[in-house]
């Protein structure tokens, strides 16, 4: 197994790497050339740069991933080819998609994009609480260990 991170705007990252340094699992973090840090990884965490193009992270991480690793992504279009690939895939959130609520999820999607495309005003997502941090532990470790 390995772990993919579409790390552009993962709130994430720090939690991902410490746990699956622990667990010896390596790590890749996908972001744009945008984002460029000099901050030194762990052994075992990658970063691999991208354009900036609208979908660019997504593009590498499908290239990258097999059936059987898992990804740390928000994007729901992302998590649907991840799903379709056979990898495991975890919002930060703390709740995984699955093959039962990823339609959902993208319809959903939809029908805001929609709404704001006719002028209408839809609220963003909800702030990262805590607990949001804390489900998304709980269940990285459980992903991590089977």
């Amino acid at each position: 197994m390995k772990i993919y991170v579409d790390a552009d705007a993962c709130p994430v990252k720090k939690i991902v790497i410490e746990e699956a340094t622990k667990a010896a699992i390596p790590v890749t973090l996908v972001t744009s050339f945008s984002h460029y840090s000099n901050e030194e990884q762990p052994a075992g965490v990658e970063t691999v740069y991208v354009d900036t193009g609208a979908e660019a992270a997504d593009y590498r991480i499908m290239k990258l991933a097999n059936k059987g690793d898992l990804i740390v992504t928000q994007d729901y279009g992302l998590a649907s080819l991840g799903l379709a690939k056979g990898c495991t895939v975890l919002h930060h959130k703390g709740f995984a998609y699955t093959n039962n609520n990823i339609d959902q999820l993208l319809q959903t999607r939809y029908l805001s994009a929609m709404e704001r495309k006719s002028g209408k005003r839809t609220k963003g997502p909800k702030a990262l609480t805590e607990e949001d941090r804390n489900k998304f532990r709980h269940l990285f470790l459980k992903s991590i260990e089977n």
